[in-house]
């Protein structure tokens, strides 16, 4: 079986329909939302209405919400953060339809449970705004929690942390595609990177394919016309950096 794992759209339609234009070539049987559909870009409703869609479209889907999602849907204010990424939520909440809103209102918070060997979070299995940026918070979640693979989003980097045995491992792909081969024994934390607003400096939009029989993660990157989506950005009114970081990956 295979899975689709994607996060962190960000309103970004160009990016989003980019890497589902990729990943049903690979014909993907279960989707996973790792949560942040909206937040910094111009087409909110859009986005929210094509992963609505997606429910039709494989045997199984799975989502949990990003912080970004929760301010937009008014579950949170944002006090915590920075101006323009507040705005911007604040903008998405007035530009969301009710239906659109509400959608986002009801995604479960992480962790959610796939099966009993996989789970899905925002941030991390502790807690659903938490960042795992170091290899110290990583190695501490994959020490104490009992799944075998949690995917998470909300760094916007993708990355694989295995541990091992006693051997802890920081896998970074390069390229377009990086294909890791999972060990039965190890324990992962898999972070499929960002599809609408990466930050590795790599601007392509990044998922992952997790398939269960050969014991693999593709993380792949699709070229997408950025330049469109930071002119809605630009014209939307939205805080230029949320255009111009798109051009560097940052």
């Amino acid at each position: 079986m295979r899975y689709l794992i994607m996060g962190d759209i960000h309103a970004n339609m160009e990016a989003f329909e980019a890497v589902l234009k990729e990943a049903m070539g690979l014909s993907p049987d279960v989707c996973l939302f790792l949560g942040d559909a909206v937040g910094y870009g111009a087409d909110p409703d859009e986005v929210v209405m094509r992963l609505r869609r997606l429910i039709s479209q494989f045997s199984k889907f799975f989502a949990v919400r990003g912080n970004h999602d929760k301010v937009a849907s008014g579950v949170e204010e944002g006090w915590s953060f920075t101006e323009h990424a507040r705005k911007a939520a604040l903008w998405t909440r007035e530009h969301l339809s009710p239906t659109n809103r509400n959608y986002l209102r009801r995604l479960p918070q992480g962790p959610v449970g796939v099966n009993p060997f996989i789970q899905i979070c925002h941030g991390s299995p502790m807690d659903e705004d938490l960042y795992i940026l170091n290899n110290f918070r990583a190695l501490n979640i994959l020490s104490y929690d009992e799944h075998r693979i949690t995917f998470f989003g909300h760094t916007h980097v993708p990355v694989v942390y295995e541990l091992l045995g006693d051997h802890f491992h920081v896998n970074l792909p390069s390229g377009d595609e990086s294909i890791f081969k999972l060990h039965p024994e190890g324990r992962y934390l898999i972070n499929p990177g960002s599809v609408g607003q990466p930050r590795d400096f790599n601007p392509k939009a990044s998922f992952a394919v997790y398939d269960d029989d050969e014991e693999t993660i593709t993380i792949k990157r699709v070229s997408y016309d950025i330049e469109r989506a930071a002119d809605k950005i630009v014209k939307s009114n939205l805080p230029g950096v949320n255009a111009e970081r798109l051009f560097i990956g940052r």
